[in-house]
């Protein structure tokens, strides 16, 4: 690993006024993105928003290139959307789905995406199998294979849980989704910013991710990666100005790359912010990300697992998987987590809870309560994790 820690801890003006646990759910931006948000909402409030759009040009493309080499892929196939949840459903609504076709999924499925398979369920009459998990707790890739017939439409993974910290393997998925020519969509919002992302690898035909999480952007900005050899199969489920050309009175044209998932209106300071954060995630280096979180979550792990009363919810890691990740989840016997989460805030440390409907059949499967959620990134510190343990002992002794 090679961080220089220092600059990073300078970088991150949060840190002088919290200790910031919470980067699965919107994490601190450095001073670079921060800076490059206020300076546009400067210039537009000096000279216009289209002004300051057409001055910025340059920089607003260059967003597209930033994207481009963070996932490996084209620029040509990226969208920025106004959040994930918006990119990840303009491509799904998009894949013309019939009725019989089905949907394979994981165990541990983001409550957003679920309740969209339900509405295809109800409005097209398209079956949806979730995938069993493995006794490592990943989705089971055998399973998978057993679950293929001429009737899957798609495979629609989430890469990392809101929960538990699991990692699935999203390249071994995907190997066996492009063996059998089935389009490949992953959620990759909460793997984005704290691990390499390759969708060559991958072998993913749609990928969508947040600025918010663990790239360390704005709210309220995201992107779309669509595969450019499987664009002509996807109609925008809505379409503007922007994303299709109006040829005749009778007729238009959508765009011929990844934009036409987007509108013509922007929050260009976002949009810069979200090019800001990818490019200090790429000069940082995402394997060093990678490994500075793994051990400062391994690090935390540990010694919660050492305080009685403490139940870690670390489903992989239980079952010896090969991979965790920053998310580290966990109850206190007889003490009501989100109680816990008001005692935790209160002492100046930022976590969340967790609830069971977020991922509604992991919880159940596995009879997960409302959980603790705290989530580590490379600004943290070991000082900060110690202090979020010490208070944990404390709630735990009361």
């Amino acid at each position: 690993m090679n961080i220089d820690l220092q600059k990073i801890f300078t970088d991150t003006p949060g840190k002088k006024t919290c200790v910031h646990l919470n980067n699965c759910g919107s994490s601190l931006m450095p001073q670079s993105v921060l800076d490059a948000q206020v300076d546009h909402l400067k210039l537009e409030a000096a000279i216009g928003g289209y002004e300051a759009a057409n001055k910025r040009r340059d920089a607003i493309e260059g967003v597209y290139d930033s994207v481009a080499r963070l996932i490996n892929c084209h620029r040509d196939e990226v969208a920025v959307v106004e959040n994930a949840t918006v990119g990840w459903a303009m491509a799904f609504y998009a894949i013309p789905f019939k009725a019989g076709d089905r949907i394979l999924t994981v165990e541990a499925e983001y409550a957003s995406n679920y309740v969209a398979y339900l509405q295809l369920a109800k409005q097209k009459g398209v079956e949806i199998t979730v995938i069993p998990s493995d006794d490592k707790g990943q989705t089971s890739l055998c399973a998978l294979e057993e679950l293929i017939d001429d009737r899957v439409k798609l495979i629609s993974v989430t890469h990392v849980p809101t929960n538990s910290g699991l990692v699935n393997p999203v390249e071994a998925i995907g190997a066996i989704a492009r063996k059998h020519n089935i389009l490949y969509l992953v959620d990759a919002c909460q793997s984005a910013g704290q691990m390499p992302l390759d969708v060559e690898k991958i072998q993913c035909d749609i990928l969508t991710a947040t600025a918010r999480k663990f790239l360390r952007g704005p709210r309220g900005v995201g992107f779309l990666y669509v595969r450019s050899s499987i664009l002509d199969q996807l109609h925008p489920p809505m379409i503007d100005l922007y994303s299709a050309s109006w040829t005749s009175p009778n007729e238009y044209v959508l765009r011929p790359d990844a934009r036409r998932f987007e509108n013509w209106e922007n929050n260009y300071a976002a949009k810069l912010g979200l090019g800001a954060c990818v490019d200090y995630a790429l000069e940082v280096g995402l394997d060093n990300i990678k490994t500075r979180i793994d051990e400062l979550a391994s690090h935390l792990r540990e010694n919660l697992a050492k305080i009685k009363r403490v139940k870690l919810h670390t489903f992989g890691a239980a079952h010896n998987a090969p991979q965790q990740c920053g998310i580290v989840t966990f109850s206190i016997d007889d003490i009501k987590s989100l109680d816990a989460v008001t005692e935790i805030l209160s002492r100046g440390v930022n976590v969340s809870g967790s609830s069971p409907s977020s991922t509604l059949i992991d919880a159940t499967n596995n009879n997960l309560p409302i959980l603790i959620r705290s989530s580590v990134h490379y600004f943290n510190d070991h000082d900060e994790i110690d202090k979020f343990l010490q208070i944990i002992k404390d709630i735990a002794a009361s």
